[in-house]
């Protein structure tokens, strides 16, 4: 190479920016997932870098230094969790993260994790847990369409089963996956103490679509969670994904209750004046709605902050019949892609598989001490046939 070329090629890569080994690379974002007992806080990193630790939260803030990374612009907001708020600064080639917690605590470990399953970031990874008592005004526990004051009942569903085996993958059935995975979610719930829990089948039996919606009426269901692995015409195609039910849904699932003179009854509503409880039922189904919306976006944090991939477009809605009860919340989890290699052997390890219904634990946890919000629906138009 002619030493006029070696300058052009080193001018190349300076203008880029990323040429040499030195220059700094972006700090993304910040996510969060977890509860008051343990919070993951996630830095999303353009490249690698190494994190110090300068103060503990022993002065109600944690502090770090990520030499090798610089913020694009200081980032701050609100966390979540252990973590009231956050904020980045620039120190010149380095980065600044600083935690203001919201109730004592301290880091249980943290840990650099590259690119790779799926996520194209460098992620660095806090861990924080508890160490003092819950804050003295805790979030209040959420106003909700009890209708008993016993523990929540989770109705957990298995999808397909029996002579329905769902999608295939190399080397997996779709009904088996799910069950292993709605197994392992009620253990994860049972062990808790916190729950009631109840599967619409134990083994591979086929149930009708619409007999797991009446198990979950009929049983005064809390929340309804369908299980299911996806399956597409690209291999290459991988990800967690949660349905909720779409508007053209909600308008069917009315009509489905409506269909018996006596619907008022499923309903508790006083059945004196037609045009009262339909008012009532439309009211309902909406909050039902924005209960299942509400859960399906804390779902998809504990399932982000666990490492699991996501769709791009991972909140989506359907009329899919699963979700049609306009009295109990719903949503219909795609644990990953069966015809992914990657998603098929995490789905079918035991552990990997274990791990992600701990994160559904963790969100259903969640779900249960937030209290209710006016959320939008996903609306994205985008159906889910033949689940």
């Amino acid at each position: 190479m002619t030493a006029m070329a070696l300058v052009v090629l080193c001018a190349g890569l300076f203008v880029g920016g990323r040429g040499f080994a030195g220059a700094a690379a972006d700090v993304l974002r910040v996510r969060f997932g977890g509860d008051a007992e343990r919070t993951r806080v996630v830095v999303d990193l353009g490249g690698t870098a190494r994190g110090a630790v300068v103060e503990t939260g022993v002065n109600g803030s944690v502090v770090l230094t990520l030499s090798g990374v610089a913020p694009r612009r200081n980032l701050s907001g609100a966390g979540s969790g252990l973590v009231r708020g956050y904020e980045v600064d620039a120190v010149g080639t380095a980065s600044r993260l600083e935690l203001q917690l919201a109730s004592a605590a301290e880091i249980e470990r943290r840990f650099l994790l590259p690119p790779g399953d799926g996520v194209a970031t460098w992620r660095y990874v806090v861990d924080l847990k508890a160490t003092g008592p819950r804050p003295s005004n805790p979030r209040p526990v959420a106003p909700r369409m009890e209708r008993n004051a016993q523990k929540p009942l989770i109705v957990i569903d298995a999808g397909h089963g029996g002579r329905d085996s769902g999608a295939l993958g190399a080397r997996r059935r779709e009904s088996e996956l799910t069950l292993a995975a709605a197994l392992a979610l009620k253990a994860e719930l049972d062990a808790t103490g916190r729950y009631r829990t109840q599967l619409t089948r134990a083994n591979d039996t086929y149930v009708d679509l619409y007999q797991r919606v009446r198990i979950a009426r009929t049983a005064d269901a809390d929340l309804f969670i369908s299980l299911h692995a996806d399956a597409g015409a690209d291999p290459a195609t991988r990800g967690a994904s949660v349905y909720t039910l779409s508007e053209q849904g909600a308008s069917r699932a009315v009509r489905e209750v409506t269909r018996r003179d006596d619907w008022h009854r499923d309903l508790h509503l006083p059945g004196r004046d037609p045009s009262v409880d339909r008012i009532l039922l439309d009211m309902t189904q909406r909050a039902t709605q924005n209960r299942s919306a509400q859960f399906a976006r804390v779902l998809l944090t504990h399932i982000e902050a666990a490492d699991q991939p996501l769709l791009r477009r991972s909140h989506r809605d359907a009329g899919l019949a699963v979700l049609l009860a306009p009295d109990v919340p719903a949503v219909l989890l795609e644990m990953g892609f069966i015809t992914n290699p990657d998603d098929e052997r995490a789905l079918g390890d035991a552990t990997r598989r274990r791990r992600l219904m701990r994160a559904v634990a963790e969100g259903i946890d969640r779900y249960f001490r937030e209290p209710p919000a006016n959320l939008q629906l996903a609306s994205t138009g985008v159906g889910a046939g033949g689940l």
